[in-house]
């Protein structure tokens, strides 16, 4: 089967023993929006924060990011299939920032997993692709430190960064942003840091 992504560009391509060839591609709102807002309207990712919202709603949201120098989306595609959504953010200019101190050479990240398929059994899967993630972002961006902030109740996310290296921090709240183009609700969240000498030592 022929790759629909391979004319695409990508910022980081890994191949990972075992598992495949890993490629994060800056994301393209308009056509990358399908995928993205079946991902987002399933109960799974009610976390996520993008439940009910339609297809179009969904594309003008990352349209709206790709405008920011401080926040930028990307598709990670596996072997030619879309694996997960990975969204990295300037913390200063987040309101993460004023819940932490934060330090030079730090990136937030969020990330959605692709659902897993028709079999369910993926073992190992979550742990390699936040391998590559770490790899991308710690690495190819040249940053000291991840910072990310799962909700609180999402306690499945809270593991899989916990067994990932991460160390827990702070349980914080995330103050609500209103404002003409973005609006995000009050949040609970977990913090977690890996640091570039935990997740690659020498």
């Amino acid at each position: 089967m022929s790759d629909p992504y391979a004319s695409r560009a990508s910022v980081h391509e890994q191949v990972v023993a075992g598992f495949g060839t890993v490629r994060v591609l800056p994301l393209d709102a308009e056509a990358d929006a399908g995928v993205i807002h079946r991902w987002v309207s399933e109960e799974r990712a009610a976390f996520w924060g993008m439940n009910g919202l339609t297809r179009d709603q969904v594309a003008e949201i990352y349209a709206h990011m790709d405008t920011l120098d401080t926040h930028h989306a990307y598709l990670i595609v596996k072997d030619g299939e879309p694996a997960a959504l990975l969204q990295t953010y300037e913390p200063e200019a987040d309101r993460v920032g004023e819940c932490y101190a934060v330090e030079p050479g730090d990136i937030g990240v969020h990330l959605l997993l692709a659902p897993a398929g028709p079999d369910g059994a993926r073992t190992g899967w979550t742990s390699r692709l936040l391998g590559t993630v770490s790899s991308y972002v710690l690495l190819g961006l040249d940053r000291q430190r991840v910072v990310v902030d799962p909700d609180v109740r999402n306690e499945k996310a809270i593991a899989r960064f916990l067994r990932q290296g991460f160390t827990a921090g702070p349980a914080v709240v995330l103050p609500e942003i209103d404002l003409p183009d973005v609006y995000l609700p009050e949040k609970n969240a977990q913090l977690a840091f890996l640091t570039r000498e935990v997740a690659f030592p020498g």
